[in-house]
Formats: structure tokens, C-alpha cells, sequence
């Protein structure tokens, strides 16, 4: 049996669904595979070094969900590592704290960012790896 629940929320899922820009650049957890065919391919990366109780990066998500948003960054390939469980990977990328932004095209650093939340400088790094 079908429920008035059930149509609101199936209207409201396709609601949201379409009015998502088709055009922007998607965050996925970091995997090493994954950031080496990224690399391999010479795509432009962000590696992000996030930490879910850093009020730095809580600060940081809204500002990089703003700029995925932008037809100017479909492109680029988001990484998220894990502050807590991935700590070898964090090493790897000479991460101190979270709050990192690491910008990559192909196998070549570009920049990096400790702690920055003003939008205007997170949208100068990603475009440095363009």
C-alpha cells in the first residue's frame, strides 16, 4: 500500500535530484587505488585531510560544497582521508593536522593549505591544479 509518507518523500527525493548541478565535481573516501588511477590519468586532485569533530573542517565543507558546485571544477577529483582512521595515509601526505587541502595534477604536487576558510583563497588553490 502506498502512504501519503511514501509520495512526499519520493517528491521531494525527485525534487532534489534534479535541481543537483549534473556539472559538479564529487567528493568520494579516499583510497590509495583510487588517488593512483587519479594521478595515472593526470586528472586534477584535491586531497582533503578532514576530521568530523574539526570545527575548521565542519567550517571548510560548506565553502568546498559551494565551489564543486561550479561548472569550473566538474573535473576535478576529490579525495577525503580520513584524519582519525587513516593515519598511514595522512603520513604519506605530511598532513600535521586537518583542515589540509592538498591540490595534485597528475602525479605533481601543485599547493597546499592548512586551516584556510575564506572562500575566495580555497577557490585560488583548486584552481592552481586545473
Amino acid at each position: 500500500m502506498i502512504t501519503r509518507r511514501f509520495l512526499i518523500k519520493a517528491a521531494t527525493a525527485v525534487v532534489l535530484c534534479a535541481s543537483a548541478p549534473a556539472f559538479a565535481a564529487e567528493e568520494q573516501p579516499f583510497t590509495r587505488q583510487a588517488f593512483l588511477a587519479a594521478q595515472k590519468d593526470g586528472k586534477s586532485i584535491l586531497v582533503e585531510i578532514h576530521a568530523s569533530w574539526c570545527p575548521t573542517c565542519q567550517a571548510q565543507k560548506p565553502i568546498l560544497g559551494k565551489l564543486f558546485a561550479d561548472p569550473k571544477f566538474k573535473n576535478l577529483a576529490v579525495f577525503r582521508v580520513d584524519f582519525d582512521s587513516q593515519k598511514d595515509e595522512v603520513r604519506n601526505f605530511k598532513a600535521r593536522i586537518q583542515s589540509t587541502l592538498i591540490t595534485f595534477k597528475g602525479n605533481e604536487e601543485i599547493a597546499r593549505s592548512v586551516g584556510d576558510t575564506n572562500l575566495d583563497s580555497i577557490a585560488d588553490l583548486l584552481a592552481l591544479a586545473l
